[in-house]
């Protein structure tokens, strides 16, 4: 044997379970939990660690929620209360339509200044686009002016035009 703290499973011989050793094993787990059921259900705390090793998921699971965890050694004896843990507690469904309505979600400052800020953009758009604020008084007087200045030189561009079809029909 190497000394050492460390060994090196390198080289050695390897030794596999054959197919035909593993389903023996298998139907002799089943031939044991077949017997329970009949019997009883009474079994040992070594048969229930093989029936865990062996993997049956479903009741496996089953068992596990409904009966409570021993404590091993001291820790059963000794309550510590931890005041970091959050425990979930149980609502009752009469009480739970209620909370709904009564707990609105707390938001954060940031939260609500962004929610108010959006409220404050929305109604001024609003405003503006109804011609209630005062950018949008500025912005229709201009639109106005350059309408009427638009209209104006149109009425040049008109005279002008006719009056060029004037003087060559007076030649």
């Amino acid at each position: 044997m190497p000394r050492g703290k460390y060994t090196n499973h390198k080289g050695r011989n390897r030794k596999f379970t054959s197919p035909e050793e593993l389903e023996e094993q298998r139907k002799q787990e089943e031939l044991k939990k077949k017997w329970r059921k009949e019997h009883g259900g009474e079994s040992s705390s070594e048969e229930e660690s093989a029936e865990e090793k062996s993997g049956s998921g479903s009741e496996e699971s089953d068992s596990d929620d409904d009966t409570p965890v021993k404590a091993k050694g001291v820790s059963g004896l000794i309550e510590v209360e931890n005041p970091n843990r959050v425990v979930k507690k149980n609502k009752k469904l009469s009480n739970l339509d209620n909370l709904g309505e009564a707990e609105k979600p707390q938001l954060s400052r940031r939260e609500r200044e962004e929610i108010e800020r959006q409220r404050a953009a929305a109604a001024y758009q609003k405003a503006h686009a109804e011609g209630k604020t005062e950018q949008a008084r500025a912005d229709l007087a201009r639109l106005a002016i350059i309408r009427q200045q638009r209209e104006e030189a149109a009425k040049r561009r008109e005279a002008e035009k006719k009056a060029k079809e004037e003087t060559p029909k007076k030649r």
